[in-house]
């Protein structure tokens, strides 16, 4: 089956994630990760992508993007990915894939969940334990932010969520991160929602049948069913939870 089309945000606005394949490490140096900025900034300024925030970890990276026209996203990511795996794998003399299948993209509908974002990206490092203080982590965007740098990052979007007035809003902005982020989301799916509220989005998918009884189908039309959820945005864990029908089994579809 071909690939499922990518969801379309109402606001231009995804939080992109890229493992390395196998979890391998992505970033093995200073170097690696100050290449992989370069190539973002120079991806940026061909496509027009705005890079809100980002945090390079050894081995994924979250990056949060707004694209003024469908499709910008998917180009950047292009023209960033495929020479950063090419120059590491050159650089360190090894073969094949780098990064684990395609990038995920998550849309960003709502202003809470997009401060949520910004701080849990930030936040990122020090809930992995690979630093004890958020300004001590230097592959984030947060120094952007917090000390009004010119860098990669498109800072204005962010900011006016906090003040108009440029200091007020580097000061709130600052504090907001002093909080540890645990407002109840699936940075990776989105707003947490309780099984029965996402059996019921997923009912209403279906066009009202039960989604526990897909299970008991034969296996054609269970994976129709299957493959209709995905490409409606529903996530593999999520179908999971509300079908009964195995992880490994949807992922196939």
């Amino acid at each position: 089956m071909s690939r499922l089309t990518r969801q379309l945000s109402k606001t231009g606005i995804y939080h992109v994630i890229f493992r390395g394949v196998n979890h391998c490490h992505l970033f093995e140096e200073r170097e690696d990760y100050q290449k992989m900025l370069q190539l973002l900034a120079n991806a940026k300024a061909d496509t027009g992508l705005k890079v809100l925030a980002y945090c390079l970890i050894i081995n994924h990276a979250h990056l949060l993007v707004q694209e003024e026209l469908p499709g910008v996203l998917a180009s950047t990511m292009r023209k960033l990915l495929r020479p950063y795996a090419f120059w590491f794998n050159r650089k360190y003399q090894r073969s094949g894939a780098l990064i684990a299948n395609r990038f995920k993209s998550i849309c960003v509908e709502s202003e809470r969940y997009l401060r949520a974002l910004v701080r849990y990206i930030h936040q990122n490092p020090m809930v992995a334990g690979i630093s004890r203080c958020i300004d001590e982590y230097h592959w984030s965007s947060f120094e952007d932010y917090a000390k009004r740098l010119t860098g990669v990052t498109d800072t204005h979007l962010i900011l006016t969520l906090f003040s108009s007035e440029p200091i007020v809003a580097t000061r709130e902005f600052v504090e907001f991160h002093n909080t540890l982020e645990n407002q109840g989301y699936d940075f990776f799916n989105g707003l947490k929602k309780s099984k029965e509220e996402i059996r019921q989005e997923i009912l209403a998918a279906l066009g009202g049948l039960d989604p526990g009884v897909i299970v008991k189908m034969p296996k054609l039309e269970r994976d129709r069913l299957l493959a209709t959820l995905r490409i409606r945005g529903f996530s593999i864990r999520r179908i999971e939870r509300a079908t009964g029908v195995s992880r490994g089994i949807i992922a196939s579809i």
